[in-house]
């Protein structure tokens, strides 16, 4: 990868990651628009510069984290607060660690695929412009119990498809809960914490365990990794910010409109020939 490439590829990360438009999906048409080659380095990258994105939530919410009883959970002790936040993480992450150990392989052999990616940019979309009818009906809450998390956790795992994206996944998982766009949103934010930072740590260790750990080494490989960790971080900042400001006064139909454009556009180029998959 060139430094160029570096910094473009960083910021799609940190633009999409948390909005529903599929990280996934965008980094792939990315790397394939650049000819960027995969290799063992490129692979791991994209997946090591989520940790930049995965502490621009910690930073924004750093209060959420530490403080926890500023959700709602006024009249518990500061350690029970602690522990009630963090047990709904857990709760929440369980599904996708038990499916994405289990379905790994499966995973991985169909993340290049760009049709399915297309398909389901398009599918998702769909369903974006009509979830605020489906789900927005009734009294929404703010309050996340046990059993929402798990059921939020449960829908994240739709996202193990290419091209889903795990924000939207789990944002209409907690709006099926009945949560607010806002508090669903948030949880989705919370919940990529433990889930992406269990991703970058697989990554690392099977770079380790093939004996192909000092790659990240290589020439100006481990600086191009704090580049784009940088880059994703703050560029994710500002993502997060503005998708907060917009979902909650306007929905998500624009999501749905971006996802069938982007997928169309996707398709209409393969059947002319251009090819987007990442370079071997």
């Amino acid at each position: 990868m060139t430094w160029l490439e570096t910094i473009i590829v960083a910021i799609v990360e940190g633009l999409t990651e948390f909005l529903p438009v599929s990280s996934t999906g965008h980094m792939i048409i990315a790397q394939g628009l650049l000819g960027v080659e995969s290799t063992d380095f490129v692979k791991a990258f994209t997946v090591i510069i989520q940790f930049g994105a995965i502490l621009s939530v910690v930073c924004l919410y750093w209060r959420r984290f530490f403080y926890p009883e500023t959700m709602q959970e006024k009249g518990y002790t500061w350690w029970q607060a602690i522990w009630r936040f963090y047990l709904r993480l857990v709760v929440g992450v369980l599904p996708a660690v038990v499916l994405g150990l289990t379905f790994n392989d499966f995973i991985e052999s169909n993340l290049g695929n760009v049709t399915l990616v297309a398909v389901m940019l398009i599918v998702g979309g769909v369903f974006m412009l009509f979830c605020d009818r489906i789900f927005g009906s009734g009294s929404p809450s703010t309050e996340l119990t046990y059993r929402r998390a798990f059921v939020i956790g449960l829908v994240q795992c739709i996202s193990m498809i290419p091209g889903v994206s795990r924000s939207m996944a789990t944002i209409v998982g907690g709006m099926s809960q009945k949560l607010t766009r806002k508090a669903a949103a948030e949880f989705s934010f919370f919940l990529a914490v433990p889930t992406m930072f269990g991703a970058t740590c697989l990554e690392g260790y099977k770079l380790i365990s093939h004996g192909e750990g000092n790659v990240l080494l290589e020439g100006n490989n481990l600086s191009m990794l704090v580049l784009g960790s940088v880059v994703s971080f703050v560029v994710a900042i500002a993502a997060i910010k503005f998708f907060i400001s917009y979902v909650t006064r306007y929905g998500f139909v624009a999501f749905g409109w971006y996802r069938i454009i982007a997928g169309g556009a996707i398709l209409l180029l393969g059947l002319l020939g251009v090819d987007l998959k990442m370079v071997d």
